[in-house]
């Protein structure tokens, strides 16, 4: 496997549907979650600070989501953190449209 590994990062061999198969299988979906609610929540904060209110709120919706389908696959300070950084979010975007941004 590190010989195959070693020759893709050299360009040589592009991974095999049966190789993006099985990395597929091995992906747990509490963590692909986890992943997911954290990008979208940079992405909102992001479109909350280039004044992109549509796509922040859209971001801030996904994550509101996601959150209760994490349940317990995560940790629970994890998700208090998570929870913590929703609510900021929604105040962050209420205070941008309350400013007309």
């Amino acid at each position: 496997m590190a010989e195959e590994d070693e020759e893709r990062a050299q360009g040589e061999a592009p991974p095999g549907v049966d190789e993006l198969i099985e990395a597929i299988r091995t992906i747990e979906v509490g963590q692909f979650l986890l992943s997911t609610v954290s990008t979208l929540a940079s992405l909102a904060y992001g479109k909350l600070d280039a004044g992109a209110l549509d796509e922040a709120k859209t971001a801030i919706d996904a994550v509101r989501a996601l959150l209760p389908v994490l349940g317990d696959q995560v940790e629970e300070s994890l998700r208090r953190d998570f929870e913590a950084a929703l609510a900021n979010l929604q105040v962050a975007y209420a205070d941008a449209v309350g400013r007309g941004q």
